[in-house]
């Protein structure tokens, strides 16, 4: 009982038997429902992915166990380099979903698999990426100057490739944006805001539109300016470069909700309750989860319905993300 109620604290629209199920399958594989069948996997990755984009964490946490299962069974049956490559993709979309809704502990499991994997399979970008991922994690640890080495050293091996290729220089200005991020998150202000720079001049050459599997984007590159701000304590920063970025210029529900929070980060660090609601409700319209099931952004939401109460939007703001006074924590 003390396990399923420590899981029904995190990853709250999630239920329970699901986290439970996919802890079991990262402490033992479960067999795999199919073929090793590289296509067919990609397929299914792709699928599990636009839950993700979409916010449907239930049923991607739902579909884990089983993609993961037959990803790893054919990276050991096929050992080559798009198995290796398949199999870490799909760890590391486990470890984003995982780390979205708090499970740290499980999204570590999945980060150390993905960069195994990667290491494996020989390619800059899914090494790279799967240090992306890492860093995340480990910021989310609490670990912010190990997080900035893993992407420091991403950067490092993506520049030694040359960046002649689509995947190779998006891959590049992604890590150059989560570097900044975690620069930003350990007070680095200039590297931080350095790196920022050269991720939205690089990102003027990628093409248009993002090449396939990439989503990266001036646009995107900007939602990661709103973030370096905030994260800097610079609310006013962090607003006027969202201020010319419409949320329609980015492709998924979750990348436009993330704008939102962060935008609603900014209002609140300036101590704008107002437009902080404003912001947050946004976020609910492209994608609740972002508000819900985040625990950082819920928790900021939660201190909003209970300081002011009677701010204009907050009933409806309350509603949308299931809030009952006995059940969050103190």
């Amino acid at each position: 009982m003390r396990r399923r109620t420590l899981l029904s604290a995190v990853g709250l629209a999630i239920p329970a038997h699901l986290l439970i199920k996919l802890d079991d399958a990262l402490a033992v594989l479960p067999a795999s429902s199919s073929p090793p069948d590289l296509s067919r996997i990609a397929t299914r990755l792709a699928h599990t992915r636009d839950r993700y984009d979409t916010g449907d964490l239930a049923r991607l946490i739902a579909d884990l166990p089983d993609l993961l299962a037959v990803a790893h069974e054919a990276a050991d049956h096929h050992d080559r380099p798009d198995a290796y490559v398949l199999a870490a993709s799909c760890y590391n979309l486990a470890t984003v979903a995982l780390n979205k809704i708090g499970r740290h502990q499980a999204s570590r499991i999945t980060a150390d698999r993905a960069t195994m994997l990667a290491k494996l399979s020989g390619s800059p970008v899914s090494v790279a990426t799967s240090a992306r991922c890492l860093s995340i994690v480990l910021r989310h640890e609490g670990r912010g100057p190990v997080a900035d080495q893993v992407s420091l050293r991403a950067i490092t091996l993506l520049e030694s490739t040359g960046l002649s290729q689509p995947d190779e220089a998006a891959a590049y200005v992604q890590m150059l944006c989560t570097g900044a991020y975690n620069s930003a998150q350990i007070g680095d202000r200039d590297r931080a805001l350095e790196m920022i720079r050269e991720a939205s001049q690089a990102a003027a050459h990628l093409p248009v539109p993002p090449t396939q599997g990439h989503s990266i984007s001036s646009a995107h590159v900007t939602g990661y300016e709103v973030s370096v701000h905030w994260s800097l304590g610079d609310a006013g920063a962090a607003l006027h470069a969202g201020r010319g970025l419409h949320p329609s210029q980015l492709p998924t529900p979750e990348r436009r909700g993330r704008l939102h929070t962060d935008l609603a980060r900014a209002w609140w660090q300036w101590g704008k309750p107002e437009q902080t609601v404003l912001a947050l409700l946004s976020a609910c319209r492209e994608s609740v989860p972002e508000v819900r099931d985040r625990p950082a952004i819920r928790s900021m939401a939660v201190q909003l319905i209970e300081r002011h109460p009677k701010t204009s939007g907050v009933p409806e703001l309350a509603t949308a993300i299931g809030y009952r006074p006995s059940q969050e924590d103190p």
